[in-house]
């Protein structure tokens, strides 16, 4: 109970620090807000079954171009697929904007550097992507390469975001229709320094070629390093930049307006071993990964798990993240009281929105409802 009252008090504080922001960053603000959604296509859980009431745009994901042709060749089954998924959410009350998402984690990061490398397969990937959502009645497209390898690759993705916002315009003039949406994912920071590689994004090619840019901020510490808990999603951290709130100043640093801006929320947490069950704070000593998928579990299956095994939960005030544990298990997370809180960070920064990675594993929309309920402006 004290820490739920801390909280409060401390949403109080970002509320009064919203208040006092320049008047520009309000204004932004007021833009229509982006409250999205990732649906992966090989869930168990339908397109029927989602509340669109809870969320403005959502993402089908994934495709992936051939690494050929840099077209997409879809199968009958994935076609079928798709034309659900459009068809019933166009049906939904209300209905929400559609976009397929290309390449997601664990995708061919090479592909996409061949194909953005030059301006012929540039040109053919992007007249594919819009071919494929007029035909399956998108709203548009959301690249997700995650990650360009260097600055190279950073370079060509900026020439790329060019020449599709160029087509897009052609196309919708040539037709007469509204423009396709052109969004991203990306890296929690506009500067990514993985395996020794500096790159920075083209933030000035993103800034003036998409919509908006989906930022993940979430998977900071996980099962690739079994030897300390962490908060993977933590909105602070005093000993590190690996922050959401390092992460989406440094994109605004770099130049994306504010109104372009969408943060990542995390609908899973990382769970860890601990070496010692009498130390389970965050930056515990850990042992291995803990219960779950290889350390990860959906929120849904949190909720279980601490319900069944009587764990305790901690919110943790000084990363704005929930932690639970019982015996050696640990759990990493965010729940609706610290979703609720970067909300109101991501309000008080004045940016556009917040995004759910995925449909399907919260718990009887606990976390979705409150989201869309504390994102008061914009509406």
């Amino acid at each position: 109970m004290a820490a739920r009252i801390i909280y409060s008090q401390l949403f109080s504080i970002l509320n009064i620090v919203f208040l006092t922001l320049p008047t520009r960053s309000v204004a932004m603000a007021f833009a229509p807000a982006v409250k999205a959604a990732y649906w992966p296509s090989d869930s168990t859980f339908p397109p029927s079954a989602i509340d669109t009431s809870l969320f403005s745009h959502i993402h089908y994901a994934f495709l992936m171009p051939s690494n050929v042709t840099y077209k997409f060749e879809i199968s009958n089954s994935t076609a079928l697929l798709m034309s659900n998924f459009t068809t019933t959410l166009g049906h939904m009350n209300p209905p929400p904007a559609t976009l397929f998402s290309i390449g997601g984690g664990g995708s061919d990061s090479l592909l996409f550097s061949r194909m953005a490398s030059k301006p012929k397969s540039r040109k053919a990937f992007i007249a594919s992507a819009m071919e494929v959502a007029r035909k399956f009645g998108f709203d548009g497209m959301d690249l997700d390469w995650e990650y360009p390898n260097n600055p190279k690759d950073m370079k060509n993705l900026g020439h790329l975001f060019k020449e599709w916002r160029r087509a897009i315009k052609v196309e919708a003039k040539a037709t007469c229709r509204a423009p396709l949406l052109l969004t991203a994912a990306v890296y929690f920071s506009v500067e990514v320094n993985l395996d020794g590689v500096y790159r920075k994004y083209p933030a000035n090619s993103m800034d003036k070629n998409l919509d908006w840019v989906n930022v993940m901020c979430f998977d900071y510490h996980g099962g690739w390093n079994t030897s300390v808990t962490g908060a993977h999603a933590a909105l602070y951290d005093s000993s590190s930049n690996v922050t959401t709130s390092y992460g989406l100043r440094s994109w605004i640093k770099a130049g994306v307006a504010r109104s372009k801006l969408v943060m990542g929320l995390p609908l899973y947490g990382r769970s860890w071993q601990l070496k010692d069950q009498s130390f389970h704070e965050i930056g515990s000593a850990a042992v291995a990964v803990g219960p779950g998928d290889n350390g990860t579990m959906t929120f849904l299956e949190i909720e279980e798990f601490n319900k069944k095994n009587g764990a305790i939960i901690v919110h943790d005030m000084d990363s704005v993240s929930t932690y639970s544990y019982v015996g050696s298990s640990w759990v990493g997370y965010d729940d609706d009281i610290t979703v609720t809180l970067k909300i109101g960070f991501a309000q008080a920064l004045g940016i556009r929105g917040y995004f759910f990675w995925a449909l399907g594993s919260d718990s009887e929309w606990k976390i979705s409802k409150q989201a869309s309920r504390a994102w008061i402006l914009g509406e």
